[in-house]
């Protein structure tokens, strides 16, 4: 009797020990709360100005989602956009502000998901004055100086235009897309000028460089503190149809539930002034909105148009 007691002293200990060892290897295992929420979180930005002055000024961003969040947050800058895409396919990266075609690029890799869209106030003509209503799309225009002999996209054959990268909404792929698909190739039938920044393009048509500028609307706000005459000496001929605004995106593998969580923090954030005085110092961003996929669908369709001029 004596035995079996020990026997049976001796099972439910190591029954115990074992549930206790595999209950330790479990945790030390996980990656996450048992809700689904990580143990951290990694931001990144891609700079639009120098990325050692992005950084400072998106690094309190960090504080503000850890509070709402209740983890450590991570805020880093990215070379580029490529570099960032790569960062949130490894996984290294689980939040990434990346711009519409860029946001595109990923999800067909299955690298991001769409989390929110930003917002900035709209823009109202004539004049290109803020209104103080939020909207998730812009528009691209075609500025010219005032009395040329461009009056409208038609009258663009032969003249030179300043354009932005190929990669960017407003400054390429709208105006050529649409163009083409009126019956305007400016690619073959223009002289393209690349330009770095809405405002050299602006400037280009100003100073008589180039005739014509595809920019943002109204970009002629950037160059207006130098040149407090510009809406007047240059205008508008043409405006696209809207284009969604750039995302914040996430990998597909966060759980759902943290998505909704992160996504409502990015919400409040916006809202606090603390957090608006950051989103407004590193994107021009007022706040964030509900989006879907779908709402980039115009976007995929130009990048064809686009590709279809470079056979």
């Amino acid at each position: 009797m004596k035995l079996s007691k020990v026997k049976k002293f001796l099972l439910a200990f190591f029954l115990l020990f074992l549930t206790a060892g595999l209950t330790a290897c479990s945790s030390g295992k996980s990656t996450s709360k048992s809700d689904g929420t990580p143990k951290s979180l990694n931001v990144q930005f891609v700079p639009s100005v120098g990325a050692n002055k992005l950084e400072a000024r998106a690094k309190p961003m960090e504080k503000l989602l850890s509070k709402r969040l209740g983890i450590p947050v991570h805020v880093s800058m990215s070379t580029d956009y490529n570099g960032l895409v790569e960062a949130m396919k490894s996984k290294k990266v689980e939040v990434g502000f990346l711009p519409s075609d860029a946001y595109i690029l990923a999800h067909k890799q299955g690298a991001a998901d769409l989390l929110l869209q930003s917002v900035r106030y709209g823009i109202k003509q004539p004049g290109g004055v803020a209104t103080k209503k939020l909207v998730s799309s812009y528009r691209s225009e075609i500025l010219v100086k005032k009395g040329s002999s461009i009056k409208s996209w038609k009258d663009l054959k032969g003249k030179s235009i300043s354009v932005q990268d190929v990669t960017s909404d407003s400054g390429y792929v709208f105006p050529v897309a649409e163009l083409k698909k009126k019956g305007l190739d400016v690619t073959k039938s223009c002289k393209i000028v690349s330009v770095k920044g809405a405002d050299q393009g602006v400037l280009n048509v100003l100073n008589g460089d180039t005739d014509a500028a595809f920019v943002f609307e109204d970009a002629r706000n950037n160059v207006k503190a130098d040149e407090p005459k510009i809406m007047d000496q240059i205008v508008p001929i043409y405006f696209s149809q809207r284009i969604p605004n750039d995302t914040i995106s996430v990998i597909p593998s966060l759980p759902k539930a943290f998505q909704k969580k992160l996504a409502k923090a990015f919400i409040s954030i916006a809202h606090s002034k603390e957090g608006k005085k950051i989103i407004e110092s590193v994107y021009n961003q007022e706040g964030y909105a509900y989006a879907k996929d779908s709402d980039y669908d115009i976007i995929r369709e130009y990048n064809k148009i686009i590709a279809s001029t470079k056979k």
